[in-house]
């Protein structure tokens, strides 16, 4: 009975492993943003960047998998929205250029519910938002972890593809902050997840008046992690106050601010993380391309396999 059991649960699970790779296939390429710490501006960072991602013409979406203190709903003014049911799939929530929203927070009846759970049921709810979400055809899906390397990045991680998933790793400036960083790059490599690169966040302030910046706190930490490990520095994210008040007022920055020094400067991470996507698009469908069946097919004058 115990051998029937096991062959039935590794049948069971390699069945829901197929529908997953299935469901996400549509899905171009992943992008997990991760914080060692929390009070970084990870959200922030993902919320953006997500709708850059989709200013810039790629067809985005943004996953929130911060399963105890989701803040997306918040950053783009659904705080109210629920989950909406169509044919059995959960369809996201659509904003600016199409982007579409998942959150833990459209399940709860109001943002001051807290969620208790232990990890197979987060793990379990996650898995429903990458199976079960209406997403479409993406380029793109931005994943918000909370902060840590624990139950939420561990789950997600170990039910995506890693080919087609990489990391992004927000910190701030200040040693202490770094030093959490560096468990993330752990994390990445022990799990084989690429790491994008590094954002460092509140990296000088830019004065309201005269728009000056300065160094109030430090700069240059996230830099220095990427010499350290060998890992892309995407860029830095400046202290803007329009940030904090979007964010109060329910709004993404960038929606509001579309041409600040701050702007300009999400869009210079942006322009890096396409250029990575598109790396990455290219050797996907070059192993694609050269993969068994299609090998003969792919030997001749002028393809990719014949080296002419």
């Amino acid at each position: 009975m115990t051998g029937q059991a096991t062959t039935c649960q590794q049948s069971s699970c390699q069945s829901n492993d197929a529908d997953l790779n299935m469901k996400v296939g549509n899905i171009k390429h992943t992008f997990i943003v991760m914080s060692g710490k929390g009070g970084v501006g990870k959200s922030t960072v993902s919320v953006n960047l997500a709708l850059s991602l989709s200013m810039h013409g790629l067809k985005t979406g943004i996953l929130d998998v911060d399963i105890h203190g989701p803040s997306v709903p918040k950053m783009f003014g659904l705080s109210k929205e629920k989950i909406k049911m169509m044919d059995d799939q959960i369809v996201p929530q659509e904003v600016y250029n199409g982007l579409k929203v998942i959150s833990m927070g459209f399940l709860l009846n109001s943002s001051e519910d807290a969620v208790i759970l232990r990890g197979p049921a987060k793990a379990g709810i996650i898995r429903q938002f990458l199976e079960n979400v209406a997403w479409g055809d993406l380029d793109c899906l931005v994943i918000d972890c909370p902060p840590g390397t624990g139950d939420e990045p561990l789950s997600v991680v170990q039910l995506l593809d890693t080919s087609r998933s990489s990391a992004v790793i927000v910190t701030t400036p200040q040693q202490l902050a770094t030093i959490d960083v560096e468990k993330s790059i752990s994390f990445c490599k022990q799990l084989n997840l690429p790491i994008t690169g590094i954002v460092e966040n509140m990296s000088g302030f830019i004065c309201p008046h005269c728009h000056a910046e300065a160094d109030i706190f430090s700069s240059g930490g996230g830099y220095k992690l990427s010499q350290k490990f060998d890992v892309s520095y995407l860029g830095a994210i400046p202290i803007d106050m329009e940030i904090a008040r979007s964010g109060d007022e329910e709004r993404p920055y960038l929606s509001s601010f579309p041409k600040t020094e701050t702007a300009a400067r999400f869009g210079e991470i942006v322009e890096r993380l396409k250029s990575s996507y598109l790396e990455l698009q290219n050797t996907s469908e070059t192993d694609s391309c050269c993969d068994g069946s299609k090998a003969q097919e792919c030997a001749g004058p002028g393809s990719c396999c014949s080296g002419h």
